[in-house]
């Protein structure tokens, strides 16, 4: 992702469902497109903490922080997140199904 790969929608579920800090809400198809024009592109995303993570048969369920710096609309934006992310397990492969950021302030 910090390259901008294309190939992170890979990890998706078809059914993804994203949920941003400023409350903006985006699926897979919205993500695509804001990935392919640019619109976010991320420099750096550093994990800070891991505060939880559980495992029920196929799902996992994990609490993080994370920094993320990057060019929004071609401005820089730098925050300190903290995440809910929802894995659920396809064949053999992790896809994440649901993700909710919350921006943490200083």
């Amino acid at each position: 992702m910090m390259k901008n790969d294309v190939q992170i929608v890979d990890l998706f579920c078809s059914d993804v469902s994203f949920g941003h800090s400023n409350s903006w809400i985006q699926n897979l198809n919205d993500f695509k497109k804001d990935f392919s024009s640019k619109k976010v592109s991320y420099k750096e995303i550093k994990q800070l903490e891991i505060s939880e993570l559980k495992q029920f048969k196929n799902t996992v369920s994990i609490r993080r922080s994370v920094k993320v710096t990057g060019l929004y609309k071609n401005q820089d934006f730098e925050m300190k997140l903290a995440l809910l992310e929802i894995w659920l397990k396809k064949k053999s492969a992790w896809k994440l199904w649901s993700r909710q950021s919350v921006e943490i302030k200083p």
